[in-house]
């Protein structure tokens, strides 16, 4: 059974690198993915790199094996190429949190507030807002803006404490929060950490565990040398450069393939192996195939929108 599904995983992947040469098509895939396709992507890393990884190729054809929302900002980069996403239907929690209807209530209330989203929303809320923003170079573009302002930072409640602990600005912090991550406990830490007490610690800002975890460093429960939050690319990086030899990671379990792949020798202990996106794993193989044969599910931002969104958007990409 084993050799017969890796039989037809080769024939669909020469499929699809047959038909890539045919479109003149890129495939980026997100550090979330499932390892069959990362390894058979052109570009994997998280929503940052994909941005950038889409403004930066000659083809023509753009598949994002992601969710949505990633599709929706690169066909706002890059407008005249096609971008195609293997199943529409994979959404993004975190982004379901916020609507435009609430984000324009929550402005008018605040009227002279700048607005500061998460790359994790809909082409319609980057559009409403003056900055979008990864986990990577959140800190730097609440830095960047001028300390007399007042901020509204949404939708990620965790990322927005974490940001605003680290900063020292005081933010408005939408109430809304990635399932996955938030499932994430400080006691599952903690325990794996007793488990394995020489290993470094990665966490994702998203986590439901990261203000605790602040508070754990700050009295020293959990040793600082040896822990770090971190975006998912912020890790990988880590994990190089480290001369640990075993690593405790706090996000969804997708990275731990490529943690493992780049980092061979390497020990990678996921906190939880329940922290698994649906979103993410809806993305396969045969729906990569089909969205090259019959070019599906096109991605196209109207223009209003895209424009708007575009501003906010660079500025992110300015600051990464």
């Amino acid at each position: 059974m084993v050799l017969q599904q890796l039989h037809e995983n080769t024939s669909i992947v020469d499929r699809i690198i047959k038909l890539k040469k045919e479109r003149n098509a890129i495939i980026l895939a997100h550090n979330y993915q499932i390892p069959e396709i990362q390894d058979m992507a052109d570009f994997v890393g998280d929503s940052l790199g994909l941005s950038q990884a889409a403004t930066k190729t000659n083809a023509n054809v753009i598949v994002l094996c992601g969710v949505y929302f990633m599709a929706e900002t690169a066909s706002i980069l890059c407008p005249n190429k096609k971008i195609i996403i293997p199943d529409p239907d994979a959404g993004c929690s975190l982004a379901a949190t916020i609507n435009c209807d609430e984000l324009r209530a929550w402005k008018r209330k605040h009227p002279n507030a700048v607005v500061v989203t998460y790359v994790n929303t809909t082409a319609e809320i980057k559009a409403e807002s003056d900055y979008c923003c990864t986990s990577t170079n959140a800190l730097k573009i609440i830095d960047a803006i001028p300390s007399e302002k007042e901020i509204l930072f949404a939708p990620d409640m965790f990322l927005g404490a974490y940001v605003s602990a680290m900063t020292g600005r005081k933010l408005h912090i939408w109430p809304g929060e990635c399932h996955v991550h938030a499932g994430i406990k400080p006691e599952d830490i903690m325990k794996l950490w007793n488990r394995h007490p020489h290993a470094e610690f990665l966490i994702h800002p998203e986590c439901g565990c990261v203000t605790s975890c602040m508070y754990y460093l700050a009295k020293n429960d959990i040793p600082s040398q040896r822990s770090y939050i971190l975006s998912t690319e912020g890790m990988i990086k880590r994990a190089k450069a480290s001369p640990a030899k075993e690593f405790v990671v706090a996000t969804e379990t997708g990275i731990i393939h490529r943690l493992h792949k780049e980092n061979p020798g390497k020990v990678f202990h996921p906190v939880s192996e329940n922290a698994v996106c649906k979103y993410m794993k809806m993305i396969t193989l045969e729906k990569v195939l089909n969205s090259l044969e019959n070019m599906v599910y096109e991605v196209k931002v109207p223009g209003d929108i895209a424009s708007r969104a575009r501003v906010a958007i660079q500025r992110m990409m300015q600051l990464a």
